[in-house]
């Protein structure tokens, strides 16, 4: 008798990116909450006029964990994450108080609604099949599965169906 056939690493591949694709429409499809991307824009001298630094917006997306999903399926490693208020005064507390504080000034700034979760510094995943099988990003493939890496350490993975389902749920 043949032995049942387990799908290569390049069909792995493609089955992730449908459950990407998948997960994204089912996402639009309940209408889940999704949270806003920016893009952060360094303060700059113009002749004698400095202008102050920001957040701009570059779009919206659901925020899985780890990762964030656009609609139109690219994925992204999640990076830094502000709310959009304007802070109190400086009172010169400790330096991550303060850059903290900035974060949220710079939300502003770029013209998000008061207690918007902002999403920053996030870096896009690579869905090509080479770069998946690479696994040195958050969406792998190994051993013939399709994975997220969800921990800093090489072996906190776990099936990526499973993971969006979770995740999804939340929202």
């Amino acid at each position: 008798m043949p032995a049942p056939e387990t799908p290569s690493d390049d069909e792995a591949a493609a089955s992730l990116r449908r459950l990407v694709e998948h997960a994204a429409a089912d996402l639009a499809a309940r209408d889940a909450r999704t949270e806003a991307l920016a893009r952060y824009k360094p303060a700059r001298r113009i002749v004698v006029v400095k202008t102050a630094e920001s957040l701009e917006p570059a779009g919206r997306a659901w925020r899985l964990g780890v990762l964030l999903l656009a609609a139109d399926g690219r994925v992204f490693e999640t990076g830094r994450i502000t709310r959009a208020v304007t802070p109190t005064r400086s009172q010169h507390l400790s330096a991550q108080v303060e850059q903290r504080k900035a974060e949220r000034r710079a939300a502003v700034r770029g013209h998000f609604a008061e207690g918007e979760v902002v999403n920053y510094g996030y870096e896009p995943v690579d869905l090509s099949t080479g770069a998946l099988q690479g696994g040195e990003q958050r969406l792998l493939v190994r051993d013939r599965r399709a994975l997220v890496r969800w921990g800093t350490a090489a072996d906190e993975v776990r099936d990526l169906a499973a993971y969006l389902a979770d995740r999804a749920e939340l929202l």
